[in-house]
């Protein structure tokens, strides 16, 4: 099984003007949330770790993992409210967004809650601001740290610098995970934001050295560009697509990576170690199909096994 740990919020976007206001629509939301839905469509059970609300909006994000088949039977329910986050969506459909809510749900994670996740995970993934705000970062790294060697731990760091401000806390996290990260997805603009002047080749080198197995940077337009310590970067080019937005598309890619090794039976350390640039490419490429649907779409509706399948 694949746990995914973190956020689960309400993405809050402007409908227009109002003579009072504004009109608002709220949906469910969070890069965790997102990718462990985008895991259930693409034909994966995952659970989901994160503290979930009792208010109306926690038990709508409850409902409806559940309806997508996401477990939660070790996500624990805390007396908070549900994170609300603006997405201010500007020029070529990317978002901005504003969190409201700091003593919220998703934070309350705490260090007994780890008895709830089982040890015989095949997948553990973590990111987004939950690894930069406290108490919920402290117990994911004490989760990863009692999972590394048993499971294979996937990082995406997700950055919001709207959420924690701070850039050491954000490269601290990093810094601690790489060493202990199986698989990391990273966007060239998460390290722009806080590596300024270096370039995705360079990051590469400096997570495949701290002992990454797989590394994979996300540019957008620009496509994808992956290695490993045996193989040497694999780019692809972006697929064209007319975007709406682009809220959900790294938490797509990530999810139909993660579900395209695991039907091929690659999600372990030596067999990510292991990969050729065919299947390489053959995963890189089926990701990029999922996040390029997901652009054409409003907000992060994930796409279905069946709407990017060909013959993978």
């Amino acid at each position: 099984m694949i746990i995914v740990c973190g956020e689960a919020l309400f993405d809050v976007f402007n409908d227009g003007d109002t003579p009072s206001g504004y009109a608002l629509s709220a949906r469910v939301g969070g890069s965790p949330f997102n990718l462990a839905i985008g895991l259930a469509r693409l034909g994966v059970r995952p659970m989901f770790f994160g503290g979930l609300s009792t208010d109306m909006f926690g038990r709508k994000l409850a409902a409806t993992l559940e309806g997508e088949g996401v477990d939660l039977c070790c996500a624990p329910r805390p007396a908070a409210a549900t994170a609300l986050v603006t997405v201010d969506v500007g020029e070529g459909g990317v978002p901005a967004y504003t969190l409201y809510g700091t003593a919220t749900a998703e934070r309350a994670l705490t260090l007994p809650d780890l008895a709830r996740v089982p040890a015989d995970a095949a997948a553990i993934h973590v990111g987004s601001y939950c690894m930069a705000v406290e108490p919920v970062a402290g117990t994911l790294r004490a989760l990863v740290t009692r999972q590394h060697g048993r499971s294979l731990i996937a990082f995406d760091p997700n950055v919001r610098l709207t959420i924690q401000p701070d850039r050491k806390v954000w490269t601290d996290a990093v810094a601690w995970m790489l060493p202990r990260t199986d698989l990391l997805k990273i966007s060239d603009e998460d390290i722009g934001h806080l590596y300024p002047g270096l370039v995705p080749e360079e990051f590469i080198e400096i997570a495949l050295r701290a002992g990454v197995s797989l590394v994979v940077v996300t540019r957008g337009g620009d496509g994808v560009l992956a290695a490993t310590s045996s193989l040497a970067p694999v780019e692809l080019p972006a697929l064209k697509v007319d975007v709406i937005d682009t809220v959900g598309a790294g938490d797509t890619f990530q999810a139909a990576l993660l579900s395209h090794l695991s039907r091929h039976g690659l999600l372990t350390r030596a067999a990510l170690r292991g990969l050729d640039a065919p299947a390489l490419r053959s995963a890189l490429a089926f990701a990029g199909r999922a996040a390029a649907i997901t652009c054409s779409r409003r907000g992060a509706d994930m796409p279905r096994l069946k709407e990017v399948r060909t013959d993978d």
